[in-house]
C-alpha cells in the first residue's frame, strides 16, 4: 500500500495481500510522532478487542474493523475517510 500525501485525513482501509486471505484493517495518515501513533494503536486495539501492529506510521488491526474504527477515530476528532473498496 502506498502512502497517501499528508493532507490531514486519516484513511481506514482493508488489505489481504500477502496474508493468505486473512484481512487486516490498515490505518494511515495519523498525525504526531511515531510514539503517538503507537499509543493511538494501543487504544484502538483495546477498544476493538483484537490484536495488531504498527509498521512505520501504518497501523494494522486484525480483521475487518473499518466501521468501528471510523466511528472511534471520528469521535477522537480526526477527519476520517474509508479507503479502498
Amino acid at each position: 500500500m502506498s502512502l497517501p500525501p499528508n493532507d490531514g485525513i486519516v484513511r481506514v482501509g482493508r488489505e489481504t495481500k500477502g496474508r493468505r486471505g486473512k484481512g487486516v484493517t490498515i490505518i494511515t495518515g495519523l498525525p504526531g510522532s511515531t510514539d503517538a501513533v503507537k499509543q493511538i494503536a494501543k487504544q484502538l486495539k483495546a477498544q476493538c478487542g483484537v490484536g495488531g501492529t504498527v509498521k512505520g506510521r501504518i497501523v494494522e488491526i486484525q480483521g475487518d474493523q473499518r466501521d468501528r474504527l471510523v466511528k472511534i477515530l471520528s469521535e477522537k476528532g480526526y477527519t476520517v475517510k474509508k479507503s479502498g473498496g
